[in-house]
């Protein structure tokens, strides 16, 4: 059986006149109309290609909002192609700031409203994916941002160290971790970076603050050491995060990372349930991307997706 290929897209949206739009790009080659999407590039994650192909493809630079939806469909050479979707929330500087122009693959890039991009749309399978966006919009859920719950990558184990355990550096591997997670972590541009004050942590979130230039926010109440000796804070800083609406990264420990899940569906009155246990559940360098609304508090935890480490 021939193998998949994958693709991913983002269903850009903006407020005009309190109305929401949404971009559609009618295509060259093949005379239609539908969402902007791409494929994956070798060795490149889902949420990178999104944010690349709609900086390729519509000259707008985005940030990831809440997942959609896949869609998969067989193509003319009998492979499937399997294409994964998320809401982007565009806003006025993105829009002047557009690089684009039409070319050989992309004629022309129009907002349109909800109800004619219905209409409008080629392929039943993008109806499908901007059926998932309206139930959001229906739901008060439009503006969101994401709380990154991020692992540390591999640390030398605390048998072969002879000083404190949050002394403890990265192997090479949790170095490569730390560095291939970048490209990924920066698909939800995030905003703030908070990190436990032990030096497996602080390295893990050092090549995001080099890539994005902001600099890393050290919580000792997110560190183990807090953990294990009962005085952390975790409810505290993560109720500052919430409140801030503001996407950030929060770069702990295995033992801690259950409660921070927890706090978050706490902070957000959602129900708590093995689904966190689930998100907390990281391999080192994985992390956690839990999506919130900016503009409807009370309806919680909209998604969580997790993802491995991309290198190591």
């Amino acid at each position: 059986m021939s193998l998949a290929i994958y693709a991913a897209g983002a269903l850009c949206w903006r407020v005009v006149d309190e109305k929401i739009v949404v971009l559609v790009v009618h295509r060259t080659k093949y005379g239609d109309v539908t969402i902007p999407k791409g494929k994956v590039d070798p060795g490149e994650t889902l949420p990178a290609t999104a944010v690349r192909e709609i900086r390729e493809e519509t000259g707008l630079a985005i940030a990831l909002g809440v997942p959609l939806g896949v869609s998969s469909y067989p193509l003319s050479s009998g492979r499937e192609k399997i294409v994964h979707y998320w809401a982007a929330e565009v806003d006025d500087h993105a829009i002047e700031q557009s690089t684009f122009v039409p070319n050989s693959e992309i004629a022309a890039i129009e907002w349109v409203s909800l109800k004619k991009a219905r209409g409008y749309l080629t392929y039943e399978r993008d109806v499908e994916i901007l059926d998932a966006f309206e139930a959001l919009v229906r739901q008060g859920i439009t503006s969101t941002f994401a709380l990154i719950a991020l692992r540390h990558g591999k640390a030398e184990p605390r048998g072969d160290w002879d000083g404190t355990d949050a002394s403890r550096p990265l192997t090479e591997r949790g170095v490569r971790q730390a560095a291939g997670d970048v490209p990924t972590l920066m698909a939800w541009r995030p905003r703030r970076i908070i990190t436990s004050d032990a030096v497996r942590c602080v390295a893990t979130v050092a090549p995001l603050a080099a890539a994005t230039g902001i600099k890393p926010r050290r919580e000792p109440g997110i560190s183990q050491d807090a953990y294990e000796e009962g005085r952390g804070d975790v409810r505290s800083v993560i109720g500052k995060r919430v409140r801030s609406r503001k996407s950030a990264v929060l770069c702990s420990h295995g033992p801690v990372l259950p409660e921070i899940m927890r706090e978050i569906a706490l902070a957000t009155g959602t129900m708590p349930g093995a689904y966190l246990n689930d998100a907390a559940d990281l391999d080192t360098g994985g992390f956690s991307v839990v999506h919130l609304s900016a503009t409807n508090p009370s309806s919680g935890i909209v998604s969580i997706e997790t993802y491995a480490p991309a290198a190591g």
